[in-house]
């Protein structure tokens, strides 16, 4: 009897209580969430669907001291997460006597995993754009003035001292405020010391004035705005502030390039000389010098801490430039044989045998290298009287007058002549506007400074060298070189559209009788023989004006003569009623 008594009693119990610890205590809460007398999976359920948002919400940081910029930081950026799991499994479990005697929980705390590899990768990625990089101190030069960088320091995040922080903050409570995160203060290695000290003993001496370099008795100045575009103070490993100066760069910059090639001496070329059919050397050069590029920034560097011009001026290293031509080069060169040459004959006249022999002193002992262009107007240069020239006849406005350089188209044609021969590339000619018959028609130039000019390309593959002689009646030029053809033939053809001229007075003192004589255009062809055989050939045609015949009233003494006017200059065409200016046939360079 008892003992069915207990085993009712024991059945009465369980059917009155339940199983023993199926719920979890009353009054039991996760961060004010009620999960009291629920089951585990019930109270793992409720605790994700209601502090969801708690726990993805961002945690607010600051970097060091309060006054710094707030971030925020995602809980999966810092490697955290609740373990909803562990965190039920903590609370209290009621027996039969906790839930008859009204047993109760508590708060739980949510049990927070943190992956701490993961946490430090996303922080060092946005710790980028949080810290305040140093700001190193600097000394920078522009337009020839010092311009300075203040340094400053840098915050840097202690990624390993946040991970605890961060953790200990989440899930974040806005009530309490930001976590403040521990930083490193990063010190500039420029500092200000250092750059007060840079700017004393160099930077503001440097851009003080000019440096003038010195080559024999030549001197180059370099302005400071110059030198600081290619000067520069870089920290080395301490943060000391070394000079640098880019002296390539510098003696490169075309205001520094411009004055170093005047202070270049050319080297006078050796020459060379027809002996017979053979090309012979003659007379040996002399060098030249140059400053060398590399020695410009080692000259200028020292002097830039000097007060005063005496302490900014220095000389500057030169090197030798030897002679492109010289006894052991010549050959080399393809200097060996006679390519073409050509003289034209001349009335004397002291203006013709002035200016003409000027412009073959000029022109003689010119070497063209292959793939080089030759001109007329650089090798003489400007018919002036400090060039060389006198006064002497030209036409204008189709009146024979007397101007600067009259009769260096006699030497223009000349040469004009032994282009055309030789087999070269004719770049630029331009023939008179109306025939002269002393010259082969449809072969002939005339040369304008400044605007008309003769040039040709030498495309022989071997270096051509120019001889010019003059006498008082004739000019000859001859090319040296390696011929580029066997023969080289010209093939003039008929006179055709024949115009003829008109009959004018001719007004004041300096009216000069002019012949007439017919216009008339002619073609020329330039034919190009190898082995006996014709391997090319070039089309020139040239249309000339008619030369009116000129009356005067009578000859007046001081007056160009017709004698000295024999057969013209480069003759020129009236310059345009309107337009800009006058063209190249109208100013012509003598006949």
């Amino acid at each position: 009897m008892l003992a069915l008594g207990f085993g009712g009693l024991s059945l009465g119990w369980i059917l009155l209580f339940g199983p023993l610890g199926g719920e979890i205590a009353r009054g039991t809460s996760v961060q004010g969430v009620d999960i009291g007398g629920l089951s585990p999976d019930e109270a793992r359920d409720r605790l994700s669907a209601e502090l969801a948002d708690s726990w993805s919400a961002p945690l607010q940081v600051l970097l060091g001291g309060e006054q710094s910029e707030r971030h925020a930081v995602e809980p999966a950026t810092a490697g955290l997460r609740v373990d909803v799991e562990a965190t039920v499994a903590q609370a209290d479990r009621s027996g039969p006597l906790g839930r008859l005697f009204g047993a109760r929980g508590g708060e739980l705390e949510p049990v927070v995993i943190q992956d701490a590899a993961g946490a430090r990768a996303g922080l060092a990625a946005l710790a980028d754009s949080w810290e305040s990089a140093v700001e190193e101190g600097a000394v920078s030069f522009v337009d020839g003035r010092v311009e300075v960088t203040e340094p400053e320091a840098g915050i840097v995040l202690d990624v390993a001292g946040s991970l605890g922080p961060l953790r200990d903050a989440y899930p974040f409570d806005a009530d309490a405020g930001p976590v403040r995160l521990p930083v490193w203060q990063a010190e500039p290695r420029t500092d200000q010391r250092e750059v007060e000290r840079a700017l004393a003993e160099f930077a503001e001496p440097a851009m003080s004035g000019p440096v003038t370099l010195t080559a024999g008795d030549r001197r180059i100045p370099i302005s400071p705005e110059v030198i600081g575009d290619h000067l520069a103070l870089t920290p080395d490993a301490l943060g000391t502030l070394r000079p640098e100066l880019d002296g390539e760069a510098l003696a490169a910059d075309e205001r520094v390039a411009e004055a170093l090639a005047a202070a270049t001496v050319d080297p006078v070329e050796g020459t060379v000389r027809l002996d017979g059919d053979r090309v012979v050397f003659d007379e040996p050069g002399e060098p030249g010098s140059r400053v060398a590029p590399d020695a410009v920034g080692e000259a200028v560097l020292p002097l830039l801490t000097g007060i005063g011009e005496a302490a900014r001026t220095g000389p500057v290293d030169t090197e030798p430039v030897e002679p492109t031509l010289s006894r052991d080069t010549y050959r080399e060169l393809g200097l060996v044989e006679e390519m073409s040459s050509f003289t034209v004959e001349f009335e004397p006249a002291d203006y013709r045998t002035t200016n003409i022999g000027r412009a073959a002193e000029l022109i003689n002992g010119s070497l063209v290298l292959p793939d080089e262009t030759w001109s007329f107007n650089d090798r003489v240069g400007e018919r002036t009287e400090e060039n060389g020239f006198v006064e002497g006849v030209i036409i204008l406005d189709d009146q024979y007058q007397r101007a600067q350089g009259g009769g260096v188209s006699a030497v223009a044609t000349t040469v004009y002549n032994a282009i055309f021969f030789a087999g070269v590339k004719p770049l630029e000619h331009g023939a008179h506007s109306f025939y002269i018959e002393r010259y082969p028609e449809g072969r002939e130039a005339t040369v304008a400074w400044g605007s008309l000019d003769l040039r040709f390309l030498n495309d022989s593959g071997n270096a051509v060298y120019i001889l010019a002689d003059a006498t008082d009646t004739s000019v000859t030029v001859t090319f040296l070189g390696t011929r580029k053809y066997d023969q080289v033939r010209a093939d003039t053809g008929p006179r055709e559209n024949i115009r003829e001229p008109e009959t004018r007075r001719g007004e004041g003192e300096d009216c000069v009788p002019q012949p007439p004589f017919e216009g008339f255009d002619v073609e020329v062809q330039r034919i190009f023989v190898n082995d006996g055989e014709e391997v090319g050939r070039e089309s020139y045609t040239t249309s000339y004006v008619p030369r009116d015949e000129v009356l005067c009233p009578a000859t007046v003494t001081g007056s160009v003569s017709a004698r000295e006017a024999d057969q013209g200059t480069a003759p020129e065409r009236n310059p345009p009623v309107s337009g800009g200016g006058w063209p190249w046939w109208y100013w012509g360079q003598g006949y």
